[in-house]
């Protein structure tokens, strides 16, 4: 590919070979912002500095560097470019994702776009040389900085996966922000708890990171509730004593709750006409198999939407009119998993992400409309009856199961008529899982990350922690199977 050098050495696409259009230039406008970054894993970190880069402007685009350019400045990857990109792209508060972007930010790429500011936190990045990586934008004043969002990055994440960490759970979410729980003394978590409070509040914003956005729930029942599988009956099976003496009545099937729903954050709510959907799920490592399943859901909601002529001018006229603005079809409601509720499917140190982490996540993906906190592992009738948005029109999953059940968590839901499925996708294995086992098979590269960070290496006895906790998963899974196929 022949391209065009600038007199700082900087390579400049020629006009056609632009990663995305607009291939000639455009007006460079103080409303049109620039981040960049490698977006290894879509963490609040990162949706944490788009937020507030898109606060400063009416645009956001965001530069994703290649894997090449990543692997020669800083380290591998954990996700692919375009896993990268899918992320960036599904963040509500991002415009457009514009790959290959250069490590060291370019003068000439981000005028190309329009953008006269770029937008950092207040940490320093570097390139292979050492030197600053936007030491060009800053020489030029066109540079802003934007706080670093505290406690999250991604080599915070490969350490948990390395290590087996469960410092990261937390038990409680409500009393986590109420300064209930938590490490430090009680004026520390009170001031914690605030500041986590106000993040979900920023995080449940609009498109443009100022208005209400999305509404949060938080759902209050039983711990068994929400870990096991329910019935409309009192529980059954007769409780046997396990070899050690102690009654193993943990898996018994449990009579459902309706429990209570308490709103943390009021967004724009349902409009009318739209379609309420309800999805659930651990969402950890928030990565390309959520957004696409999500995207899918989205897709076939808007689809159905078009046969019943949503999408006629006379229908969006009659919602202007109505609502003063026009909106989509589809309402899409994410309910989260606590962590101990993962942790007893899951084992290990599952999941690497903690419920507020997850929460964030979910909460930055441009296809969510309301979060329910607390949701339960099992969907009961209870709990889809009494959904603060009424019951609602489709309860979506994929067709495979990230670990084998001896009973189906939506049988309710199907009993309803609700279950829908989304078919089988690119990146259907791409979760938590998936990546956990490609930083275990590069060990030795993301070891070297580590400590190019300053952080600790993994050790021969952490790795073999790791594996005695995976036999151990699996020796409880094969139990709970006996169990359930018995009826304890």
């Amino acid at each position: 590919m022949i391209r065009r050098q600038s007199a700082k050495g900087e390579w400049i696409p020629p006009k056609g070979l632009w990663p995305v259009d607009p291939q000639d230039d455009v007006d460079v406008s103080d409303d049109r912002i620039w981040i960049d970054g490698c977006f290894d894993f879509s963490h609040h970190g990162h949706a944490g500095a788009m937020l507030q880069a898109r606060q400063l402007g009416t645009e956001l685009l965001v530069g994703v560097h290649s894997d090449e350019a990543i692997l020669e400045n800083k380290g591998p990857t954990v996700m692919r470019l375009d896993e990268r990109v899918m992320a960036v792209e599904a963040c509500r508060w991002a415009t457009r994702a514009i790959p290959k972007a250069p490590y060291v930010t370019s003068l000439p790429w981000i005028t190309h776009y329009g953008c006269n500011f770029v937008v950092h936190g207040d940490d320093i990045t570097s390139d292979s040389n050492g030197m600053d990586c936007y030491r060009f934008v800053k020489a030029a004043g066109r540079f802003k900085v934007v706080k670093r969002t505290p406690g999250i990055s991604t080599t915070d994440l490969v350490g948990r996966m390395l290590l087996c960490t469960k410092t990261h759970f937390i038990q409680s979410l409500r009393g986590r922000l109420a300064g209930e729980e938590g490490p430090g003394d009680a004026s520390e978590r009170k001031r914690t708890g605030e500041e986590m409070e106000q993040r979900i509040k920023d995080y449940a914003t609009d498109a443009s990171g100022l208005a209400p956005g999305c509404d949060v729930w938080y759902w209050h029942a039983s711990r068994p509730v929400k870990e096991r599988r329910t019935t409309q009956s009192s529980s059954t099976g007769e409780r046997r004593p396990s070899n050690s003496g102690r009654h193993h009545s943990h898996h018994h099937a449990v009579k459902e709750e309706k429990g209570k729903f308490a709103q943390m954050v009021s967004g724009k709510g349902v409009k009318p006409g739209q379609a309420i959907i309800y999805v659930d799920g651990g969402w950890d490592l928030f990565s390309s198999g959520h957004i696409e399943f999500l995207r899918k859901v989205t897709q076939t909601e808007e689809d159905a939407a078009k046969e019943r002529g949503w999408y006629t001018e006379e229908a969006k006229a009659d919602r202007i009119e109505k609502a003063g603005e026009d909106y989509g079809p589809v309402f899409l409601v994410a309910g989260i998993h606590d962590d101990e509720v993962i942790n007893h499917w899951k084992g290990i140190n599952y999941p690497i992400m903690n419920i507020f982490e997850r929460g964030l996540c979910v909460l930055q993906c441009k296809y969510i409309h309301a979060v329910v906190f607390g949701s339960p592992f099992s969907i009961s009738k209870a709990f889809l009856l009494t959904l603060p948005y009424g019951t609602p029109a489709a309860v979506y999953h994929g067709i495979t199961s990230f670990m084998p059940l001896t009973y189906d968590p939506y049988a309710p839901s199907k009993a309803l008529n609700l279950y829908r499925e989304i078919d089988n996708h690119d990146f259907q294995n791409v979760n938590a899982g998936e990546i956990v086992e490609r930083i275990m098979k590069g060990r030795a590269m993301y070891e070297a990350r580590q400590r190019m960070k300053g952080e600790k290496g993994m050790t021969e006895e952490a790795e073999k922690r790791r594996q005695d906790l995976e036999m151990e998963a699996e020796r409880d899974r094969r139990r709970r199977e006996v169990e359930g196929q018995f009826g304890l």
